[in-house]
């Protein structure tokens, strides 16, 4: 891609605004598309626990079991469609063609799945299979009974993997160079969540409207039809942006050389799903970037799981629980805004990509050791605690609550970033198929296999609180498995970056030579 001839910042502007003016064509554009992708992943992550946990014969049961039958297989599903159609269409198209899907269901959600849910759920034949299953599959039918509200989920939670991993990233690390990266990733997170800032003062605003309503209203309905309704609208707006983007910016040689892609997509041929899978198994850089996606997944799945069910004992109303929810999210956007601001770039610019990618793993080892401590001995601390003016579960529901903000803003400012900039190096096939594998299949696995291991602890010993010193214990261990993959591909990630940046001197410095030797044949011919 072309590079613009530019002076350097100074000192203070380097550390706080290292972007030239110029630059804001591009960097603006990318932070209103990533502003709207995550104001509606953050309305959607917090209203799909609310709609399962309080649906009829439902409760907090069913979501390991949803993540694990229900996500996993659409995100395999979506992942297969992604890499055919990335064979069959432009990036344009194939972007249109995602966002469209999630638009499309969340209207149908809102307008008919939704108004219609007592026709269209199977509660009698879930009551039979009630009284003839074991309570142990109590899960399974309410997944079943509510199954438009599973399918809510199961949407809510793949757009996070599609929308935000897959196409706004895949699209940043085509149109982004490398010396653009390490200034311009964190703030294009900045954009993410600023839109988590608004997002949760909305959510808490029509999670109260059930107050104002009379009792035989749905007063549910109409905060779902209001947030469904901002999430269609944003969805659209990410398009027209994207459109902006593809229009005005990628045709600006000053940031975008479709030459370059071309050239990509030319040196290596397009690969079956199944060849794809090969390619990125024999490939230790996917497979260490793998790791760190689905080590990430394990662990935050362990953490939230047990958080959360200290969050539901604290707050069992639904609507409660989704204002608490609001406000939880407020305040990490807030936090990560910050940590973007004074940690994120500027620790990757001063330090490296390598330490960069280890803060998330180091914060949540070091929040990990004290939120498990507490929980597991927070009996024994009663009397200290009574002194403080609180009960052990408050406190218990405040220490995860500042566990889930730290991490987060980690992972937003610094893991996110990180691993995004890992793919740039990479050739076309590998970041096209590499990601789809990793991002979608990848995350959700990380987040399925921490289903997995609770729902075998609990049934094998009976109760969350029995297991909560054994999932501590396997915290530690799959972030120990974490340092070490970052480690290996930071190693990597610095080979591979330095023999980039010698291809590209090594071609620019023989054009003048090429130009001279045509020229000189010009000359003799004459």
């Amino acid at each position: 891609m072309s590079q613009t001839q530019v002076k350097e910042f100074g000192k203070w502007r380097s550390f706080f605004w290292p972007v030239h003016s110029f630059e804001l064509k591009k960097l603006l554009p990318m932070f209103m598309l990533f502003f709207f992708i995550n104001f509606n992943y953050t309305i959607l992550r917090d209203t799909k626990d609310a709609l399962i946990v309080t649906a009829p014969g439902s409760g907090a049961e069913a979501i390991p079991f949803l993540k694990m039958w229900g996500v996993l297989p659409f995100a395999i599903l979506f992942m297969v469609v992604y890499s055919k159609l990335s064979n069959l269409m432009s990036k344009q198209k194939l972007f249109y063609t995602m966002i469209s899907i999630f638009v499309v269901f969340f209207a149908l959600f809102a307008f008919v799945l939704y108004p219609y849910r007592e026709i269209l759920h199977p509660t009698a034949a879930a009551d039979r299979l009630q009284a003839f299953l074991p309570q142990g599959f109590a899960g399974l039918i309410a997944i079943f009974r509510n199954w438009t509200y599973a399918l809510f989920y199961i949407m809510s939670e793949l757009w996070g993997s599609v929308a935000l991993s897959l196409l706004f990233w895949g699209f940043a690390n085509d149109i982004t160079r490398v010396s653009e990266s390490k200034r311009f990733y964190a703030m294009f997170g900045l954009g993410a969540n600023l839109g988590m800032v608004v997002s949760g003062p909305i959510i808490i605003k029509f999670s109260d409207i059930r107050s104002s309503l009379p009792a035989h209203v749905d007063a549910w309905g109409i905060t779902l039809n209001w947030m469904l309704t901002f999430v269609v609208i944003s969805a659209m707006l990410a398009m027209g942006i994207y459109y902006w983007i593809n229009k005005n910016v990628l045709t600006d040689a000053r940031f975008y050389d479709s030459t370059e892609v071309k050239k990509s997509k030319k040196e290596k041929p397009k690969l079956s799903l199944k060849e794809s899978f090969l390619f990125l198994a024999r490939s230790p850089y996917i497979g260490c970037l793998a790791i760190l996606v689905i080590g990430y997944g394990i662990a935050i799945n362990l953490v939230e799981v047990t958080w959360k069910s200290q969050l539901k004992l604290q707050y069992p109303n639904g609507n409660e629980y989704n204002a608490f929810m609001g406000k939880f999210s407020t305040v990490t956007g807030i936090t990560t805004i910050l940590m973007m601001l004074f940690v994120g770039g500027n620790v990757i610019r001063k330090f490296g990509w390598g330490v960069g990618a280890l803060i998330t793993p180091v914060v949540l080892l070091v929040t990990g050791v004290g939120f498990f401590s507490f929980v597991i001995f927070r009996d024994s601390l009663t009397g200290f605690i009574s002194m403080l003016g609180t009960t052990p579960l408050m406190l218990a529901v405040l220490f995860g609550m500042a566990q889930n903000i730290m991490s987060k803003s980690a992972k937003y400012s610094l893991f996110d970033p990180t691993k995004e900039m890992a793919y740039i190096p990479l050739d076309q096939e590998s970041k096209v198929k590499g990601k789809a594998a990793i991002d979608v299949v990848g995350a959700r696995l990380g987040k399925s296999s921490g289903s997995l291991i609770q729902q075998i602890l609990i049934v094998s010993f009976g109760s969350l609180a029995a297991v909560t010193p054994i999932i501590g214990g396997i915290l530690f261990l799959i972030i120990g498995a974490w340092i070490f993959a970052a480690r290996s591909l930071n190693k990597r990630f610095i080979a591979l970056t330095a023999q980039k940046d010698a291809e590209a001197k090594a071609a620019a410095s023989a054009q003048p030579v090429l130009a001279e030797a045509t020229a000189g044949a010009a000359q003799t011919s004459n």
